[in-house]
């Protein structure tokens, strides 16, 4: 497996533009509290806080193609969770945001590199980085604008297609966004997270499970096709997830992004049965990106099933202990299983944490 590819398709997603706030939040609140001496719990706060502004700042630039959503928004994200973690008063804030505006890109075309390797830096490294240059310039004594969201020439004017300036302060201190938040089941593309609910559904019937099957059809929203249809990159590859998900009985991080598995006989064997069906009624859904899987079997049986809501968003929640199965997946080959629920355990009770610091000898290797 290319290293590139390790940290691909396991961020959350907030459901506004939608954007990935925890690679800006988590990874800059995390590297300053260490620099700072802060705790778990003041961790946290910058941590909700970075995801707030990052949904408030999207809704407000009111959506469109001329600049990607995550890639705009994490140094906004990692701004705000940074200047919290270092105290900033409301000056030095406005001139943190300011910093960040002027750092703020987004070229949509980062889904152009098969190996997802740039969106990974656009999406997450290039945002936490920028931010936590803004807020920790303005800490040590830099000073900027003060009005970096107003004023003839602003934040809105520069990169908002459809200026909303009062979204950013909408339902203030009344809606969290961090609640809204969808964490992915599946170490996938969105887009198949809801195929591959109804896919396991599916698989409680013997013949699926047998590979009893003679044809699979896969409704998706019709924009979802471009994506996933038939993709050189295995997690992205809808006909090659949904083979390999009836052939294991399950994914893990590792099949799921293992390559030599797309040329598994026995994979390729149910992939040939797969087709997909473009749905304009799905592309209209919703909740969005919903799913609808049908299995034909030998027996002549047709069996179907309608994923409405994903597993892991807000309106279908992950309980505690799927996501400490997923996380136990990601983090047991690199860590170790001990370390790995030492973390866990750690995480769970980040509020009662001392220094963030001593965080990082679970963290590393």
């Amino acid at each position: 497996m290319p290293w590139p590819r390790i940290a691909d398709e396991t961020d959350d997603t907030n459901p506004i533009g939608p954007f990935h706030a925890g690679c800006g939040a988590v990874s800059a609140a995390l590297a300053t509290a260490e620099l700072t001496g802060k705790s778990g719990r003041d961790m946290l706060r910058a941590v909700a806080l970075g995801y707030d502004i990052g949904a408030r700042l999207v809704a407000s630039l009111g959506g469109g193609r001329r600049h990607s959503p995550s890639c705009l928004t994490t140094t906004f994200v990692a701004a705000a969770a940074t200047a919290a973690m270092l105290r900033l008063d409301r000056r030095q804030v406005c001139h943190v945001f300011s910093y960040a505006g002027q750092q703020a890109s987004g070229i949509g075309y980062w889904d152009r590199d098969r190996e997802h390797v740039e969106k990974a830096f656009d999406f997450g490294g290039m945002g936490a980085r920028n931010g936590v240059m803004a807020a920790t310039m303005v800490a040590l004594g830099c000073t900027g604008v003060e009005d970096p969201f107003s004023g003839e020439e602003n934040v809105f004017t520069a990169l908002a297609e459809k200026p909303a300036p009062e979204k950013l302060v909408a339902e203030l201190g009344t809606r969290f966004e961090v609640f809204n938040t969808t964490i992915k089941k599946w170490s996938v593309g969105s887009p198949l997270q809801s195929v591959l609910d109804s896919v396991t559904v599916l698989l409680d019937d013997p013949a699926v499970r047998s590979g009893n099957i003679t044809r699979i059809a896969v409704e998706i929203p019709t924009e979802s096709l471009r994506i996933v249809d038939n993709s050189s990159i295995p997690d992205l590859c809808l006909q090659h997830m949904v083979a390999l998900l009836i052939a294991d009985g399950g994914v893990t991080f590792a099949s799921g992004h293992d390559v030599e598995r797309m040329r598994d006989p026995k994979v390729l064997a149910i992939r040939k049965l797969v087709e997909i069906v473009p749905s304009e009624e799905l592309q209209n859904a919703v909740p969005p990106r919903q799913a609808v899987v049908r299995i034909e079997t030998a027996d002549g049986r047709a069996l179907s099933h309608r994923t409405y809501a994903v597993r892991g968003t807000a309106r279908n929640p992950m309980q505690a202990t799927e996501v400490e199965a997923k996380a136990l997946d990601l983090m047991v080959p690199v860590l170790g299983a001990a370390r790995a629920n030492e973390v866990i355990a750690a995480v769970a009770n980040l509020e009662r944490f001392g220094p963030v610091l001593g965080l990082r000898r679970l963290l590393q290797t």
